[in-house]
């Protein structure tokens, strides 16, 4: 069955929950303002469930009602994994018997981002959803460059440790800056390098999708939800597996 509608209270009610905040002070007409707009969106009749005043000026609201929409599953569009998932010791092996040494991984959150939980949960070996981190591969080399890193610096700093690979984590989201930080950072990094020598460039963050990569100029995007051994798999297909044949020149 590839035509499905929301599910509230029953089968194919077609219920939905939506939270927004609107510019206006609470009262009577702001929740009569969600309201409108949730009607508009096509939520007939839409209740609001909660309304709370987020300071002066603005109202959060949760709304809830029925749509009359439906979903055609067949027409999804999605990035399929297209490599193998591999253990630690499977990572491990596979990159001393062909690389021969350590791949190197450079990390960073960069911009104005302070957000490390993301880059942390990849990269530090506690890991994540029960996942040891990059760290705790023993032919990576991890470096965590952390927060608030200028993408001179990140360049400046993947050369100098020839990596392999750049994971880029981005958190904040207002005006595009994910957005805008990533473009930046990938011509930063096509400028520097010849094609055959360049890094693999990886961003991550929970506002990405990984349809994006092409619009931001990296090789993959990882989005919420993202484990260190999908991760590591992915930069064992992309440096190992697919390069098998043509080791790239790397730069000094």
């Amino acid at each position: 069955m590839s035509i499905i509608r929301p599910y509230g209270d029953t089968t194919g009610d077609g219920m939905v929950q939506l939270s927004f905040t609107l510019p206006i002070p609470h009262d009577k007409r702001a929740e009569g303002a969600a309201v409108q707009l949730a009607n508009t969106m096509g939520m007939d009749p839409a209740l609001v469930v909660h309304a709370k005043a987020m300071g002066p000026d603005f109202t959060f609201f949760v709304v809830y009602g029925p749509v009359n929409h439906l979903v055609d599953t067949g027409k999804v569009e999605v990035v399929e994994r297209d490599y193998p998932l591999l253990s630690p010791k499977e990572v491990n092996l596979a990159i001393r018997k062909t690389l021969r040494r350590r791949l190197t991984i450079v990390g960073a959150c960069i911009g104005t981002d302070a957000h490390t939980v993301g880059i942390d949960a990849i990269m530090n070996i506690k890991g994540f959803a029960g996942e040891k981190g990059l760290e705790y591969y023993r032919e990576l080399k991890v470096v965590n460059l952390g927060a608030q890193v200028a993408v001179p610096e990140l360049v400046r700093r993947a050369k100098a440790e020839k990596a392999d690979a750049i994971l880029v984590s981005q958190v904040v989201t207002q005006r595009e800056a994910h957005v805008l930080n990533t473009k930046e950072m990938s011509a930063a990094f096509r400028e520097a390098y010849a094609d055959d020598a360049r890094p693999v460039l990886v961003a991550g963050g929970p506002r990405f999708t990984e349809q994006m990569a092409g619009e931001l100029g990296v090789d993959r995007v990882f989005g919420r939800g993202t484990t260190p051994g999908e991760v590591a798999s992915y930069l064992v297909d992309a440096l190992v597996t697919r390069r098998r044949q043509t080791p790239s020149k790397r730069s000094a």
